[in-house]
């Protein structure tokens, strides 16, 4: 190890159930200690495949003082002895080694549950790594994504690439970076389309969109695709509900600023905005036509109906048929 480096912190914790930031987590404590010594190895396992022996053998400083990551993973399912061992080697960590231990933030056992902060009491490293499930935390992370990357990307760019790619972060982050490269830097809208045009017109969303828009043709065509192209039938289904919804969400609140009823609606501003102009076609009843509709194929594509395929093409019918309802 060499003297003059910076020594890694010697205990950390990574809480949460967000795959990938656990895994960058990780993946930066090995970094770290690396700087340290470039020769840093990772080694994983599973808490519940150690016992306190084994446990002190692999964080046991090297011979010839090489630096080690172990990484502790589903911590959560830790017994009453590993969890004790856990921490108390957190009180008193050796030079040249650094322990990860990787917690969802729940526990099966009273213990399970108590030792993240059994760990940050003694002075662990932590990294937070929640499930991200809102638009608009899912909106910040592909910001950060663009920025880290180099880039710019205005707030239409990015629910664009979100409707483009979809919720996955591993997704959106390749994607993100990809764009970065391919723009130089400076991420708009049209950028997105032209890059995921082929991924776009092939996704449930796009789906949904022509078909609550009336477009009759479109919307099969679009749904055709998708079916040829294998993507699941739930998840059309899923988008299908989604727009109906959030129209009916909308044009239930009036007409106003999207960024004002973002809030009250729980939205972001360009979700709202964008279904203010796609209720321009609805009325009360066709909303309540498409409410039913969407509501029946949930079933249907989980297994009610013979033929799902079929199923979804007659739902895309009837809300396009709902949608002229004046």
């Amino acid at each position: 190890m060499s003297p003059s480096a910076v020594s890694p912190d010697p205990v950390h914790l990574v809480v949460g159930e967000e795959e990938l930031l656990v895994e960058r987590a990780v993946r930066g404590a090995l970094a770290a200690a690396r700087k340290a010594d470039p020769q840093a190895d990772l080694t994983r396992v599973k808490v519940t495949e150690l016992t306190p022996p084994e446990l002190a053998e692999l964080v046991s400083p090297s011979l010839f003082a090489e630096g080690r990551v172990v990484a502790l993973e589903a911590a959560q399912d830790a017994g009453k002895e590993i969890a004790e061992a856990v921490v108390a080697y957190a009180k008193a960590p050796a030079d040249g080694v650094t322990l990860v231990v990787v917690h969802s933030g729940g526990g099966r056992s009273k213990v399970a549950k108590e030792l993240p902060a059994a760990l940050r009491k003694v002075g662990a490293a932590v990294t937070e790594c929640p499930k991200i499930t809102k638009a608009a935390d899912r909106e910040a992370f592909v910001r950060n994504e663009i920025r880290a990357a180099g880039g710019k990307a205005d707030p239409d760019a990015v629910g664009a690439l979100i409707e483009a790619v979809g919720s996955d972060l591993r997704e959106l982050a390749a994607a993100a970076s990809q764009l970065v490269s391919d723009t130089g830097g400076k991420v708009d809208a049209h950028a997105v389309h032209r890059y995921h045009r082929g991924r776009a017109e092939v996704t449930g969303f796009a789906v949904a969109e022509k078909a609550v828009m009336g477009d009759r043709a479109g919307a099969l065509e679009a749904l055709r695709w998708a079916i040829q192209l294998g993507v699941p039938h739930v998840l059309v289904a899923d988008a299908l509900a989604d727009a109906v919804r959030t129209i009916a969400r909308v044009s239930a609140v009036g007409r106003g600023d999207p960024f004002k009823l973002a809030g009250e609606l729980g939205m972001p501003p360009w979700k709202v905005k964008k279904a203010q102009g796609q209720a321009r076609g609805w009325d009360g009843d066709g909303l309540a036509v498409a409410m039913s509709v969407v509501a029946g194929l949930n079933a249907d594509v989980k297994g009610v109906a013979a033929d799902s395929g079929y199923a979804l093409e007659r739902a895309v019918l009837r809300i396009v048929a709902a949608h002229g309802r004046r």
